[in-house]
């Protein structure tokens, strides 16, 4: 379980396939404090660390489902990839609920200086049967976007738009997002729950 709220960037360093697996090797600052089996959030994504490397990186495996939801086949050596370790159980929840089970992958559409921010624009495949399972975003709600809790404005059928602080810009990989970019969407799993119950009372 995990809170939306990136620790740290990680950089790629190498990248190997094995069968339909894909092994990332990945260097984070907090490499020394992590060890096998351990769930880490990557773009949003939940992976088991599988090995530690005496030179600082360690290795995660994405599995062909993984890659074929989410953006992490567009990695590359040299790309930059949010992290967060798992919620501890003593913690405060500073963004929302976050399973790490990403949904779908958005494009972005549109990067906008306002005020002191930077509003990202995203639009993602509009699917009903989906959307009656609470794959939506909602106006003000909570949406994940590469691993980063963030809530939702002007949100319409197939495309919402979030405001970033200068803070969060810096500290995650939207400072590298820009039209075109791939990006992996998790919905908040309290519409996912609301929608299946309603779905079960008809």
């Amino acid at each position: 379980m995990f809170s939306g709220i990136v620790e740290a960037m990680a950089e790629v360093t190498a990248i190997t396939h094995e069968g339909t697996n894909v092994n990332l090797r990945l260097r984070a600052p907090f490499t020394d404090e992590l060890h096998i089996d351990q769930s880490v959030a990557h773009n949003g994504v939940c992976l088991t660390v599988v090995k530690i490397h005496d030179d600082g990186t360690y290795t995660v495996t994405a599995i062909k489902e993984t890659l074929e939801r989410s953006n992490l086949g567009d990695l590359k050596p040299g790309s930059l990839v949010n992290l967060e370790r798992s919620m501890k159980i003593d913690g405060r929840l500073d963004g929302h609920i976050v399973q790490g089970h990403v949904d779908t992958t958005a494009i972005c559409e549109s990067v906008e200086e306002v005020d002191g921010s930077t509003y990202f624009k995203f639009t993602y495949p509009f699917d009903p049967a989906m959307a009656r399972k609470g794959y939506v975003t909602v106006e003000k709600g909570s949406v994940t976007v590469n691993g980063v809790s963030l809530t939702v404005c002007d949100s319409e059928r197939d495309s919402f738009r979030v405001a970033i602080i200068p803070f969060t810009l810096t500290h995650t990989n939207f400072c590298r997002i820009e039209p075109g970019t791939r990006v992996n969407l998790e919905f908040d799993i309290l519409g996912k729950y609301i929608a299946r119950i309603s779905e079960l009372k008809d």
